[in-house]
C-alpha cells in the first residue's frame, strides 16, 4: 500500500470485493463511447470470471479516495507466446468524476512501479484514438510512442486507430 497526493490517494491491490465498484468503472468505456475495444458490459460473472482468471504475477491495483474505488489499472500478457512474458500490457481506468485529478499519474505510475519490481522488462499500453489525455498520461510517466494501428478496431458504427505505446522497465532503459 501506499499513500500519495493528490487528494489522499490510497494505491492498494485490489480484492475481489473490489469487482463491483471495478465493474461500474470500467463499463463507462464500453458503452457510447470507444475507449474500450469491449462490446459488451460486464455482468458480476463475467468480472468474477476475469479476476479468478488473471495470472497471479500481473498485479490489479486500485486508487481509493475515503474509502472508494475511484480507479483500477492492472496488468495483462501482452502476447500469449512465451517470448513476450517479460512484457506487460497496461491498462487504467478512472471513474469519470476523477479524471484530470492526477489520480491517473498516480495510480499508473504505481503500477509501473510494480512491474518493475517483479522484474518486468517492458510495459505496453494501446489506446484507443483519439484520446489525448490517456496518451500525455503514458507520456508523462515515461511510455514513449512506438505506433499508430489505423482502423483496428470497429465499435459504434466506425473504425478505430489505436497508438501503441512502450515503456521501458529495467535499469538500463528507465
Amino acid at each position: 500500500m501506499s499513500r500519495s497526493s493528490p487528494d489522499a490517494v490510497l494505491i492498494r491491490d485490489a480484492v475481489e470485493s473490489d469487482l463491483a465498484r471495478i465493474t461500474e468503472i470500467y463499463n463507462w468505456t464500453i458503452v457510447d463511447n470507444h475507449v474500450s475495444f469491449d462490446t459488451e458490459p460486464f455482468d458480476e460473472a463475467r468480472r468474477l470470471r476475469w479476476w479468478k482468471d488473471r495470472p497471479v504475477d500481473l498485479p490489479c491495483l486500485v486508487a481509493e479516495i475515503d474509502g472508494d474505488v475511484v480507479g483500477v489499472s492492472y496488468a495483462s500478457r501482452y502476447r500469449p507466446k512465451p517470448a513476450y512474458r517479460s512484457s506487460a500490457e497496461t491498462t487504467i481506468v478512472l471513474d469519470q468524476r476523477h479524471l484530470g485529478r492526477g489520480v491517473g499519474t498516480t495510480l499508473l505510475g504505481a503500477m509501473v512501479e510494480r512491474l518493475r519490481g517483479e522484474g518486468f522488462h517492458r510495459a505496453i499500453a494501446i489506446v484507443a484514438l483519439p484520446n489525448d489525455a490517456s496518451i500525455a498520461l503514458h507520456h508523462k510517466l515515461g511510455y514513449r510512442t512506438a505506433g499508430v494501428l489505423t482502423d483496428v478496431g470497429s465499435k459504434l458504427g466506425e473504425y478505430w486507430d489505436t497508438e501503441i505505446l512502450e515503456r521501458p522497465l529495467t535499469p538500463e532503459g528507465s
